[in-house]
C-alpha cells in the first residue's frame, strides 16, 4: 500500500474518531459506546456501497496492530487505576461481589447461547465469557461525574468492578487458550516479568523519568509489547499479560498522576478510536435486522442474570434499597472486555459473523440501558459528596453515562 493511502485511510479513521466524540458529547454518553455505534454504521455503509468493510481499511497490519495496541493499553491502565487500599480495606465485599457478577452471567449466558439459541459449546462458552464482563469505563465515568468515586459505596463498586473483569480476563485465557509448551513458558516468563515490574520500574523512574523523554511510557510499552508478542506466540491474547501487569503497578501508577493521565491521553487520542471503531464495523446490521430476537436473548440473559445474582450478594453490604439497586445496575454494564472478548472469539473462528454481531449488540446495549435505569431511579444522593448535588438532578434528569470525564472513564476499563 502506498504511503498516500495510508495516510488517507487514517484520516478517515480519525474523522469518524473525531464525529463520534462530538455526538458522545451532545448525546453524553460515553466516548467508546459511540465510536463502536460510528464504527458499525460505517461498516454498513462501506459494505451496502462499496461491496465490503475492507473499503476502510479494516484488514490493514498497520490498522490492525493499532487497534490492538489500543486495546492492550486500555487493558493496562483499567490494572493501574484501581486504587490498591481498596482492596486491602473492602476485600470481603470486592471478593464476593466481583466473583458473583462474573459467574452468574457466565453460566447463565453460556447457558442461554447453548440451550435457548442453539450455540456450539465453543461459541457458548465465549458467549458467557463476553456477556459475564462489568463497563469499567462507564462505571468510572459515572463514578467521577458524580463525585462517587471518593465515597467508600464508589470505591466498592469500582473494587467489585476490577474482580469480576479479572474472571472475565482469566476465563478467556484458561478456556480458549491451548495448554502447550508454548503456554508453560510464557506463563513463566510473565511471571518473573511481573514480578520485577515493579522494582524496575521504580527504578527507571528514580534514575531517568525527570525530563522530556517520556521514559516511563516507553518503558510500559515495551513490556506490553514483549509480553504481548510472547502471548500471541503461545497461542493466547496479548491483552491478557496487560491486566495483571497494570495491576502490579497500580502504586507506581497512583505516585505520578500526571504521568498516568499523559498515557490516558495517548491511549484515548490516538489508539483506543481504532480499536472500538474496528469492533462495530465488524458488526452485521443485516444479521441483527434478520433475527432482532437472539440480540434480545443475549441481552436479556446478560441483565438478568446479572440482577438475579448480585441482588441479594449486594444486600449483604448495602441495606438501603436505592444504594442496593444503584450498585447492582451498574455491576450490570459492560462494554470494553466484552467487546475485546467476542472480537477475540471472531478473530479465532470459535464464533461467527453473526455471532459476534449480536453479542457487541448485547454489550453496547449493556452500556446503556443499565446506567439510564441506575441513574434516573435509583442514584443515592444522600451518599454524594454536597458539592456533586446539583450535577446529579442533571444525570437523574437525562440518566446519561458520561459527560466531559468520559475520556478519562474510558481509560479506566
Amino acid at each position: 500500500m502506498h504511503m498516500e493511502s495510508v495516510y488517507a485511510i487514517a484520516a478517515l479513521w480519525m474523522a469518524l474518531a473525531v464525529g463520534a466524540t462530538i455526538l458522545a458529547r451532545q448525546f453524553r454518553v460515553s466516548v467508546a459506546l459511540m465510536e463502536i455505534c460510528v464504527g458499525v454504521v460505517a461498516g454498513f455503509v462501506a459494505e451496502y456501497w462499496l461491496g465490503s468493510t475492507d473499503a476502510l481499511g479494516s484488514g490493514e497490519p498497520w490498522l490492525r496492530f493499532l487497534a490492538s495496541t489500543g486495546a492492550v493499553v486500555l487493558t493496562f491502565l483499567a490494572g493501574a487505576e484501581l486504587e490498591p487500599e481498596v482492596l486491602r480495606r473492602k476485600w470481603q465485599e470486592v471478593s464476593v461481589v466481583g466473583l458473583t457478577g462474573f459467574l452468574a452471567p457466565f453460566l447463565g449466558c453460556a447457558a442461554a447461547a447453548r440451550f435457548l439459541l442453539g450455540w456450539d459449546p465453543r461459541a457458548s462458552l465465549l458467549a458467557g465469557v463476553a456477556l459475564s464482563t462489568t463497563s469499567m469505563a462507564v462505571v468510572y465515568a459515572v463514578m467521577l461525574e458524580t463525585g462517587l468515586n471518593r465515597t467508600p459505596y464508589g470505591k466498592g463498586i469500582l473494587g467489585a468492578c476490577f474482580i469480576n473483569d479479572l474472571g472475565t480476563v482469566i476465563a478467556l485465557g484458561l478456556i480458549f487458550a491451548p495448554f502447550t509448551l508454548k503456554t508453560v513458558i510464557f506463563i513463566a516468563v510473565s511471571a518473573a516479568v511481573i514480578a520485577l515490574l515493579p522494582v524496575t520500574s521504580r527504578w527507571i523512574s528514580r534514575h531517568y523519568a525527570h525530563g522530556t523523554s517520556a521514559v516511563r511510557t516507553k518503558w510500559v510499552l515495551l513490556v506490553l509489547f514483549g509480553l504481548g508478542a510472547l502471548a500471541v506466540w503461545s497461542g493466547s491474547e496479548a491483552v491478557l499479560p496487560a491486566y495483571v501487569a497494570g495491576m502490579v503497578l497500580a502504586e507506581f501508577a497512583a505516585a505520578d498522576p500526571h504521568w498516568i493521565r499523559r498515557l490516558r491521553t495517548l491511549t484515548v487520542g490516538l489508539l483506543t478510536p481504532f480499536y472500538f471503531l474496528r469492533a462495530g464495523s465488524l458488526v452485521s446490521l443485516p444479521a441483527l435486522a434478520a433475527a432482532p430476537l437472539v440480540f434480545i436473548a443475549l441481552l436479556g440473559s446478560k441483565v438478568l442474570t446479572k440482577i438475579i445474582g448480585l441482588y441479594p450478594i449486594v444486600g449483604l453490604f448495602e441495606k438501603e434499597r436505592r444504594p442496593r439497586w444503584y450498585y447492582t445496575l451498574l455491576m450490570s454494564t459492560g462494554l470494553t472486555f466484552g467487546t475485546i472478548s467476542a472480537l477475540y472469539g471472531y478473530s479465532h473462528n470459535i464464533v461467527s459473523r453473526e455471532q459476534y454481531s449480536f453479542l457487541v449488540a448485547a454489550v453496547i446495549a449493556s452500556a446503556v440501558v443499565p446506567t439510564m435505569i441506575a441513574n434516573f431511579a435509583f442514584l443515592p444522593r444522600h451518599l454524594l459528596p454536597r458539592a456533586n448535588e446539583d450535577f446529579a438532578d442533571l444525570m437523574e434528569k437525562n440518566g446519561s453515562t458520561s459527560t466531559e470525564n468520559g475520556d478519562e472513564g474510558l481509560a479506566s476499563e
